[in-house]
């Protein structure tokens, strides 16, 4: 729809190989300039999450999670449910732990609290293989990269 506000979050950091998962899809959406408002990464920092898709009519946020087991490269899509959001969706007893410490789920839970979720948010997680210091993706992930942006582009589309 015309004149709404859609943006796009990376949470990740490329100097931690799979965790750079979201630096590498939006580089490619940069590059096809996509009818968005913003495109941004973030460190995931629940409030920096929240000023970010402040008033967004739909907020795609990709980053990479930790899975065990694992199956590094699988893409999960989680539309977020404001009005049916009873937990985190997102993060368990040791999220906090994680590459990001509070993570993403927290964000939404938070934002949810305090009525600050965007009108649709739409999470793109690919499950990583190695979060380790250093730069690159794994293969794994490497080739998910085309399926996410693909999968941003999709919501895009359908919203705009």
């Amino acid at each position: 729809m015309a004149g709404e506000r859609v943006v796009v979050i990376g949470v990740g950091n490329e100097y931690r190989h799979d965790d750079g998962v979201a630096v590498a899809v939006l580089a490619e959406l940069a590059a096809d300039g996509p009818a968005v408002d913003r495109i941004t990464l973030c460190d995931g920092e629940p409030t920096r999450l929240m000023e970010l898709w402040e008033d967004a009519d739909l907020a795609v946020v990709v980053d990479a999670v930790h899975s065990h087991p694992g199956e590094p490269g699988r893409i999960h899509r989680v539309d977020v449910d404001a009005d049916h959001l009873l937990a985190d969706p997102l993060a368990g007893e040791d999220a906090a732990a994680g590459t990001h410490g509070l993570g993403l789920g927290h964000a939404v839970a938070l934002a949810a609290a305090l009525a600050k979720l965007p009108r649709e948010l739409l999470i793109i997680a690919v499950e990583g293989a190695d979060f380790s210091i250093g730069e690159g993706l794994s293969p794994a992930v490497a080739d998910a990269v085309p399926r996410v942006v693909a999968e941003v582009r999709r919501a895009v589309r359908a919203r705009r």
